[in-house]
């Protein structure tokens, strides 16, 4: 049951990066509805509650994520490069969505508008969007670079919004 298309991207076990507020639960969700296969959100599988103040064990976390990633097909999305690393050798498709912090931040804005501006964990959301640029360690741009850099299947870097819709409405031409 593979999913190709023509641009050359395999979507049977697509892997979606970039930073919180770049758009990566919204492109799983159209690719998803347009390919029918499941969904993982890695947000779901890292925090133990939605309100992403608990993380979950790293081991019992890298368990869920592998079962997930077992599937024959499926689209997971997420921002953690140390879950991502484990599952990049299953992945047929890597998009990566790489666009400005401000643009991701913005979006966050907008997403959480309903939020409290002194909310806590909006803040602390805005601040960790705000430094993907700048973040060492995991789950920052230079991570991400080094995993789209050393995927050897198919990938796509998608640098803003238009592209990314451009890439959604793409695909649902080619049905």
């Amino acid at each position: 049951m593979s999913k190709h298309h023509p641009h050359t991207l395999n979507l049977t076990r697509t892997l979606i990066i970039g930073n919180s507020g770049s758009g990566k639960s919204w492109l799983a969700k159209r690719l998803t509805e347009h390919l029918q296969m499941p969904w993982t959100d890695l947000d779901l599988i890292h925090w133990v509650s939605d309100e992403h103040s608990i993380a979950r064990p790293r081991a019992e976390a890298l368990g869920m994520a592998r079962v997930a990633s077992s599937k024959e097909c499926w689209v997971i999305e997420g921002v953690y490069d140390w879950i991502i690393s484990e599952l990049v050798d299953r992945a047929t498709a890597l998009i990566w969505l790489c666009l400005a912090d401000e643009d991701c931040v913005s979006h966050i804005l907008q997403r959480e508008a309903k939020r409290d501006d002194n909310d806590e964990l909006l803040i602390a959301l805005l601040e960790w969007a705000n430094s993907y640029r700048t973040r060492e360690g995991s789950s920052g741009f230079a991570a991400h670079q080094r995993l789209f850099e050393g995927f050897s299947g198919s990938k796509r870097q998608l640098m803003n919004r238009a592209e990314v819709t451009a890439f959604v409405s793409t695909m649902q031409q080619t049905d």
